[in-house]
């Protein structure tokens, strides 16, 4: 492994899938040439998005499923390869539900993500948008969509119903070594919590003391108040030992390389005083995204995946240039 001033640098996935079908043995091998030239590359670790599935598949299906996964990269030799996870709520494992049987079924729900993520990572980091469900916008009861002032006093009842769900969850992930660290995502593609303001105000108001936020740069120069405001906030979050994931992502989700990153707020904020990893988040122009976030730049093409396109960038190609982009700026 390469490690970069003695910190962990992750690719995330979402660069190739946002389901690892752990069941599917012929897509694994897939997964494994990814994770070889990656490694190959200098990465050290990488972050998987754990799909949610239908309500019928019970979850202990699903763990059992990610622990043969973790097999078989182990079989191919890459048992000390590091990760991370993305989850997201959705409208059915919703822990802001008014309704305490659905609270309770997202409790299981995220419980089981808790597992996966030990699985694969062992005393890992599982991040994401998972207070409120991801994309899922409110409407009245004449299908008018809430906004503004009306969301904020709406959201405010989801968040205390998800109070006791959420100090259940954290004491089952701190027993498992797993941080829990929720992203707050731009307004457009989700409701609250769109700020990291929003993610300490919901974790302060906790009877536990673990749980922290994740810092995405692209959300943060889409959703935030300025400069001055989300540097209070990152010391905020350093005071409380809350900072526990950052992800350097261009705004448009594409190419790192010569985008638009604040990276004097990494150099001077965030690198002398933060001791985890960072992920290098590259969305590509594959389903769901290509869709949920309209993306219009063509594909970056996978290799083992797509047909080489001459002259465009493969995954592989914006890989490499953003990790020595990441290098640049922060040595």
């Amino acid at each position: 492994m390469n490690t970069h001033n003695g910190r962990d640098v992750f690719f995330s996935f979402f660069m190739f899938t946002a389901d690892l079908r752990p069941q599917d043995t012929r897509y694994s091998r897939v997964l494994i040439d990814h994770l070889k030239t990656l490694t190959d590359m200098g990465y050290d670790g990488f972050d998987v998005h754990i799909a949610a599935q239908p309500t019928t598949v019970d979850h202990k299906v699903e763990t059992d499923q990610y622990a043969g996964l973790k097999k078989t990269f182990e079989r191919a030799g890459l048992g000390e390869v590091k990760f991370t996870t993305n989850v997201g709520t959705t409208r059915t494992f919703d822990p802001t539900s008014p309704y305490e049987d659905q609270r309770r079924q997202a409790l299981s729900y995220l419980k089981s993500r808790v597992d996966i993520t030990r699985i694969l990572g062992g005393d890992s980091i599982m991040s994401g948008p998972f207070i409120y469900p991801y994309g899922v916008f409110p409407l009245t009861d004449t299908d008018e969509p809430i906004w503004s002032d009306a969301l904020q006093d709406w959201m405010k009842p989801r968040y205390d119903a998800a109070r006791a769900v959420f100090e259940d969850l954290l004491e089952y992930a701190a027993a498992r070594e797993v941080k829990l660290a929720v992203e707050p995502v731009k307004s457009w593609e989700t409701p609250p919590p769109n700020m990291v303001s929003e993610v300490l105000d919901f974790l302060e108001g906790l009877d536990h003391p673990r749980g922290g936020v994740t810092v995405d740069t692209a959300q943060v120069v889409m959703e935030s108040q300025g400069p001055s405001v989300l540097r209070r906030n990152l010391a905020r979050a350093v005071a409380q030992d809350r900072l526990y994931y950052v992800h350097i992502s261009a705004p448009d989700r594409g190419a790192v390389k010569d985008s638009w990153i604040p990276w004097d707020v990494l150099t001077r904020d965030i690198e002398p005083v933060y001791q985890g990893p960072y992920l290098i988040e590259v969305f590509n122009a594959i389903p769901p995204f290509d869709r949920s976030m309209r993306m219009a730049r063509r594909r970056f093409w996978r290799p083992g995946e797509d047909d080489p396109v001459p002259g465009r960038d493969s995954a592989y190609d914006v890989a490499s240039a953003a990790l020595e982009e990441l290098r640049e700026h922060t040595t």
